[in-house]
C-alpha cells in the first residue's frame, strides 16, 4: 500500500513539472519588441535549466520505479514463499489429520480386539463350563459317527379298584365284572413298578439322510413264570424297536415294531410324537385307537404343512363267538419252538376267545393317513384295510344221523370233507383333530374311528369278528371315540378324558342246533349275571363262573381325571438332572352288555379306580 502511494506522489510531481514547462500564464499579446541576443541567451539558459531539472526528475522517477520493481519482486517472492508455506502447512495438516484418523482407527481396532478378546475369553470359559457340565452330566453319548440318547423313567405306582379284576396296573376294560361275580364284592389294591421304562435313541447324519434307531421296553409282559409272590421276577417287554431313514427331500422310511399309523401324532406323522393319553393306566383310556406292532412305513413331508403316509402292519384277528360247532379254524395257540406263547385259552364250552392264540393271517393290515397342519391345529384322516380268513368245515358240526352227505355213511360222523378257506375284507375310516390354546398351555383333542373288523385297534379289546353258523367269519361293526382336554404348566399338568367303544351284534341262526350263535344274540341268556356262584376250585384262587351270563359287551364308557405335579424339572436348568413328577388319577368305567333272554337282561359292569404314580424321568 505504501509503495502505491509513493508511486502516485512521483507521478504527480512529474506531471506538475511538465505542466510548468509547457504552459505559461495567458496574457494579452504584447506588442512586438525587439529581441536581443541577451534575451535569447537567457531563454536558452532557462530551457537548459528546466531540462536539467527534468532529467533529474526522470532519474528520480526511474530510481523510484527500480525501487518499486525490486519491492514488487520481493513481495512476489514473499507471496510465493507464503503460498509454498501454506501448501506445505496444508499438506502437513492433511497428513496430521490422516495420521489422527489412522490413530483413531487403530484405537478402534484395539478396542474391538479387546472386546473380541473379552468375548472370546467369556465364550471359552462358558464352553469350558458347558463341556465340564456335559462331561459331568451328558444328555447324549457319542460313539463313532452316531449320538446315543438314553431315556425312560422309573415308576412306583398303585391302583385301587372298587371291584377286583386280578389285574396289574393296566386295566382289562372288557373284563370288568358283572354284578353277580364274587369279584364285584371285593375291592383290589395292587402296587407295581412294572411300568418303569428304558429307551435308547441312536442317530447318525449323512449327506442325504438322517439315520436313526429307537428301542423302548418296560416290564409289563406276562411270562408263565412271572408272579409277585416274593421276587416279582417280571420279564422285559419290547414296546418299540425300529429303524428309520429320513431323507432330506422329506421322504421317510421306518421299519420295525412301533406305534401303528392308526395312532394319532402331534406333529405330522412323525414317530415318537404320538398323542398318547397322559393316564397312569398303561392301557390308557377307553376310546383311544392304537396298536404297537410290526410296521413298514413310507411317509412324505410336503413343506411341513401336509404329510402322507402308508404302512403295512402286522395283522391279527380277535374272535369272540358262542354256541358254534367245530366247523371253523382261525388260528392256534403259539408254537413254543417258534417263540410264540404256547398257553392255550381256557374258554367255556362253545365259546371262542383270544388269550394266547394267534390267527393265521392272510396278509398285513394296510393303513394310509393324510395329516394337515395349516397353521392352527393338527388334523388327520386315515383308513385301515384288514383281510380276514378262516378254514370252514361244512361237515364239522353234523350229528351222526346227518352225515350221509358228508361221507356216504350214517356212521361217518363229523369230518373234514369239503373243507375250504373263506375270506372277508374289513377295515374302517377315522379322523383326529387337536388344537392348542392359551400359548399352547391348553390342548383339546377329538378322535373317532368306525368300521368292521377293527375292534382290536381300540383300547377296550372288543372283538374284530364273530362266526356265522356255517363257519365263515362275521365281522363285528365297531365305533371308537375319544375326547381329551389337557392343561400343561411348568409345575402342573391336568388331563380329562371321556371315551367310548361300541361293538354291534353279530348273530346268526344255526338250523342244525336250532339256536342262535355268534356275538350279542338277543336269545343269549343274561339272567345269571346277577347271581353269585361258589368258587371253581378248592385252592381259593378260582372265582366261580357265572351261569347263564353271556354278557357280550355292547359299549364301554370311561371318564378319567388326573393331575401330574412336577416339583423338579431339570429341563429348565442349564444342567438337566431329570424330572420328578407325582400324580393321582381317578377313572370310572361302565361296561354295558347286549340285552338277552331272561330278566333282568341288560347287566352292567361298573368299576371305580384310583391310581397314583411317582416317577423319575431320565434327562
Amino acid at each position: 500500500m505504501k509503495s502505491a502511494w509513493k508511486m502516485c506522489a512521483i507521478l504527480f510531481l512529474a506531471t506538475s513539472l511538465v505542466a510548468q514547462t509547457n504552459t505559461e500564464p495567458k496574457h494579452k499579446k504584447p506588442k512586438a519588441a525587439a529581441i536581443t541576443a541577451a534575451d535569447v541567451q537567457a531563454l536558452k539558459d532557462a530551457i537548459a535549466s528546466q531540462q536539467a531539472a527534468l532529467a533529474q526528475q526522470q532519474q528520480q522517477i526511474q530510481e523510484l520505479r527500480d525501487t518499486l520493481q525490486s519491492k514488487d519482486q520481493a513481495v512476489r517472492q514473499a507471496q510465493a514463499a507464503a503460498t509454498d508455506a501454506a501448501g506445505k502447512a496444508d499438506a502437513a495438516q492433511a497428513q496430521a489429520s490422516q495420521q489422527q484418523q489412522t490413530v483413531g482407527e487403530l484405537k478402534s481396532d484395539v478396542s474391538d480386539l479387546k472386546t473380541n478378546l473379552l468375548n472370546t475369553t467369556m465364550t471359552v470359559q462358558e464352553t469350558q463350563k458347558n463341556v465340564g457340565a456335559a462331561m459331568e452330566s451328558p444328555t447324549t453319548l457319542h460313539y463313532k459317527g452316531i449320538t446315543i440318547t438314553p431315556g425312560g423313567f422309573l415308576a412306583a405306582e398303585f391302583v385301587r379298584r372298587s371291584r377286583a379284576l386280578g389285574a396289574d396296573i393296566n386295566t382289562p376294560f372288557n373284563s370288568v365284572t358283572m354284578p353277580g361275580a364274587s369279584q364285584s364284592s371285593i375291592s383290589e389294591f395292587f402296587g407295581s413298578g412294572r411300568q418303569s421304562r428304558i429307551s435308547m435313541l441312536a442317530q447318525g447324519q449323512t449327506s442325504i439322510a438322517k439315520l436313526s434307531g429307537y428301542y423302548e421296553a418296560d416290564f409289563l409282559s406276562a411270562a408263565v413264570t412271572s408272579n409277585n409272590n416274593e421276587s416279582n421276577s417280571y420279564t422285559l417287554r419290547q414296546r418299540q424297536a425300529f429303524a428309520q431313514a429320513a431323507f432330506n427331500d422329506g421322504l421317510t422310511i421306518t421299519g420295525g415294531q412301533m406305534w401303528s399309523l392308526v395312532t394319532e401324532t402331534k406333529h405330522g406323522v412323525d414317530n415318537r410324537t404320538e398323542a398318547v393319553p397322559m393316564t397312569i393306566d398303561p392301557q390308557y383310556t377307553v376310546g383311544f385307537s392304537w396298536a404297537r406292532q410290526y410296521g413298514l412305513r413310507l411317509a412324505k413331508n410336503f413343506d411341513n404343512k401336509v404329510w402322507f403316509a402308508v404302512s403295512a402292519e402286522n395283522s391279527q384277528a380277535t374272535v369272540t363267538t358262542h354256541g358254534n360247532g367245530a366247523n371253523f379254524l382261525v388260528g392256534s395257540a403259539g408254537a413254543s419252538g417258534g417263540l410264540y406263547n404256547s398257553a392255550a385259552s381256557a374258554s367255556a364250552a362253545g365259546t371262542a376267545s383270544n388269550v394266547a392264540n394267534y390267527s393265521f393271517n392272510p396278509s398285513p393290515d394296510v393303513v394310509a393317513k393324510l395329516a394337515f397342519e395349516p397353521g392352527f391345529g393338527h388334523y388327520e384322516v386315515f383308513g385301515v384295510y384288514s383281510r380276514f380268513r378262516d378254514r370252514v368245515f361244512p361237515c364239522g358240526d353234523l350229528s351222526s344221523t346227518s352225515t350221509v352227505l358228508c361221507g356216504g355213511s350214517a356212521t361217518a360222523g363229523p369230518n373234514a370233507l369239503g373243507a375250504y378257506n373263506a375270506s372277508k375284507n374289513g377295515g374302517g375310516i377315522g379322523a383326529n383333530a387337536r388344537w392348542s390354546f392359551v400359548n399352547k398351555h391348553l390342548d383339546f383333542g377329538l378322535h373317532g374311528l368306525g368300521g368292521s373288523g377293527i375292534g382290536r385297534y381300540g383300547t377296550g379289546g372288543l372283538p374284530d369278528a364273530s362266526v356265522h353258523a356255517n363257519g365263515t367269519l362275521d365281522l363285528v361293526r365297531s365305533y371308537q371315540g375319544l375326547t381329551t382336554l389337557e392343561w400343561h404348566g411348568p409345575k402342573l399338568d391336568v388331563y380329562m378324558n371321556a371315551g367310548a367303544e361300541y361293538a354291534s351284534r353279530a348273530a346268526d341262526f344255526d338250523p342244525i342246533s336250532g339256536k342262535q350263535v355268534g356275538y350279542g344274540a338277543p336269545t343269549f341268556k343274561n339272567s345269571g349275571c346277577f347271581t353269585e356262584t361258589v368258587p371253581g376250585a378248592t385252592n381259593g384262587f378260582f372265582p366261580g363262573s357265572l351261569a347263564n351270563c353271556t354278557a357280550d359287551t355292547r359299549v364301554l364308557i370311561e371318564g378319567t381325571f388326573g393331575i401330574w405335579f412336577k416339583p423338579y424339572d431339570g429341563s429348565r436348568e442349564k444342567v438337566n438332572r431329570g424330572r420328578i413328577q407325582w400324580g393321582p388319577q381317578f377313572s370310572y368305567v361302565d361296561r354295558e352288555t347286549w340285552s338277552g333272554a331272561g330278566s333282568p337282561n341288560e347287566p352292567h359292569g361298573l368299576d371305580a379306580m384310583i391310581f397314583t404314580s411317582f416317577r423319575y424321568y431320565l434327562p
